[in-house]
């Protein structure tokens, strides 16, 4: 009896443990690679070595006779309980929890019918035979690490096979609605704002559907498909992913765009794109299926790598002379920006609440496709003056003691984080405060920029919250660079420790950056 209740409580240890491997294997997008390497970065010596140890414990109880093995799965159980409690203990804890999808929910099922089925074998087998499944059995619950990729592996034909079937049908469903339009949005940076930028001003026409919050992967955009499209929608505007060569193409040939808006190609994504030249690539792989279709892409001609390699058949847009569509008489501040909007032959006078000059040329591609597909420059003055911060990209609020708060917590490249300073500049006045990680994925490059992200931060801020012991060294050596005093910076190894070292100075005169709040696959 207590044999069955050692096994039982082993299998509920080992569900604990695989909360968490299978939080780092969402946040790692499923990547076997990438949540190896998130076990690389975090590997601890003490619980890997107390594991060891008990792996040796099993197999030296195994080669001994009468059952002693068997006899101590209670002890094996304890072992895989508190290991299961700590593993749910940080998923509890995290910025970011496991989400129960529907392939979480399968992958787990999985890998506890594989412990379930051990766990019988072991009561019906001969000794030796039972020893074998026991320590097999044993290692799993110890290291569900392993378990976490033989169910990743064992189940990877049947998600294909299910993505196959949804994709299809998502075709399907876009077939049936006559005369929708399909707008494809892409770039290292700035296409979430740009897709609700122009959302919003379609929206003065035209029946829009947009996809949601960040959803821009292939299973994303035909969940939104599924789930919103309706019969009287008339244009589907459509964000685009991507962290490897291809991924445009594969939403592409899902939606077949019939226009394309590029926002940026830049330093993003580097440790799985490799190079710069990977980057524009596979961003202009939207414009390669919109031009194949005989649409018009328009793309942010202020962007140097789009400016220098661009051909003639895009449409720039941005801030110079040269372009048909371009912001003129630009100032902005810490309550948004006033521009002139030049749209071709016409000139009209916009303001918006949005914060920093990229938030500019955000409205000016995004009024220059709208324009070409017919909104008038009226309306789209209007929606440009209606438009609201996109949630967690400079998007203000109130803090603790009543401070304020720049959400930034969803930029994560170069250049919007440095503007993103400049904002935080802009609020003269007041003590200013960057809480940050710096950045992550940009390769070689990563140092680099997160050096430059810290002298930046020194220039303009009065105290600086670095998160992350590890993470925090190449923008410390970038403040060190500059006369900033050193005891005004800290090092938090949470967000919630930033936060409460930034409370004990944070009153109504205080304004605070929060810069890429990543989750918790990168902090360390």
């Amino acid at each position: 009896m207590l044999f069955i209740l050692g096994l039982i409580v082993c299998i509920i240890g080992s569900s604990l443990s695989l909360i968490r491997q299978y939080q780092m294997l969402q946040q790692n997008s499923y990547f076997a690679s990438r949540y190896l390497g998130w076990q690389k970065s975090n590997f601890a010596v003490i619980p890997f070595v107390l594991k060891v140890l008990v792996i040796g414990l099993a197999v030296w109880a195994a080669f001994l006779p009468n059952e002693v093995l068997k006899d101590s799965m209670v002890l094996f159980a304890a072992v895989s309980l508190f290991f299961g409690w700590k593993g749910a203990s940080k998923n509890a804890s995290s910025i970011k929890k496991l989400v129960y999808t529907a392939r979480i929910k399968r992958t787990f099922i999985f890998a506890v019918l594989v412990l379930v089925i051990l766990g019988v074998l072991a009561c019906f087998l001969d000794f030796a035979f039972q020893n074998v499944v026991l320590v097999s059995f044993i290692v799993l619950t110890v290291f569900p690490e392993i378990l976490c990729l033989i169910s990743l592996f064992a189940l990877k034909p049947l998600e294909k096979l299910i993505a196959r079937r949804f994709i299809n049908d998502a075709k399907r469903i876009l077939r049936s609605v006559k005369g929708v339009r399909v707008i494809g949005i892409t770039g290292s940076y700035g296409k979430t704002g740009t897709k609700y930028i122009l959302s919003r001003i379609l929206s003065e026409k035209f029946n829009v559907l947009h996809t949601p919050e960040s959803f821009n992967t292939p299973m994303g955009v035909v969940r939104t498909i599924r789930e919103k499209l309706r019969a009287d929608t008339e244009i589907f505007v459509c964000e685009m992913g991507a962290k490897n060569v291809g991924d445009i193409k594969e939403i592409c040939d899902i939606v077949n765009p019939d226009f394309g808006l590029i926002t940026s190609v830049g330093p993003q994504h580097l440790e799985t794109f490799k190079t710069i030249d990977n980057v524009f690539k596979t961003k202009f792989e939207l414009f390669e299926a919109v031009f194949k279709k005989g649409g018009t892409v328009f793309a942010n001609g202020d962007n140097e790598l789009i400016k220098n390699r661009a051909s003639d058949d895009l449409v720039l847009y941005g801030s110079q002379n040269e372009f048909n569509f371009r912001a003129e008489n630009i100032t902005g501040g810490r309550n948004g920006a006033t521009f002139d909007l030049i749209l071709g032959n016409e000139k009209v006078s916009v303001s918006t609440k949005l914060l920093g000059k990229h938030n500019v040329l955000n409205i000016v591609g995004a009024a220059g496709l709208a324009y070409t597909l017919g909104v008038s420059a009226k309306d789209i003055a209007f929606a440009v003056s209606r438009l609201s911060p996109t949630e967690h990209r400079l998007e203000m609020k109130t803090s603790v003691n009543g401070s304020l708060l720049i959400d930034d917590a969803y930029n994560a490249n170069p250049e919007g984080c440095l503007e993103a300073v400049n904002v935080l500049g802009s609020f003269e006045g007041m003590k200013k405060v960057i809480i940050t990680p710096g950045l992550v994925e940009l390769g070689d490059k990563e140092y680099e920029y997160n050096k430059a992200l810290g002298r930046a931060a020194a220039k303009v801020c009065d105290k600086i919250i670095f998160v992350g012991q590890k993470r925090s060294k190449p923008l410390a050596d970038g403040v060190y660079e500059t006369d900033f005093n050193t005891e005004d910076i800290y090092i938090a190894s949470s967000f919630k420790e930033a936060m409460e070292i930034y409370s004990g100075f944070a009153d109504k005169d205080t304004v605070v950056l929060l810069e890429n709040d990543l989750p918790d696959n990168y902090l360390k």
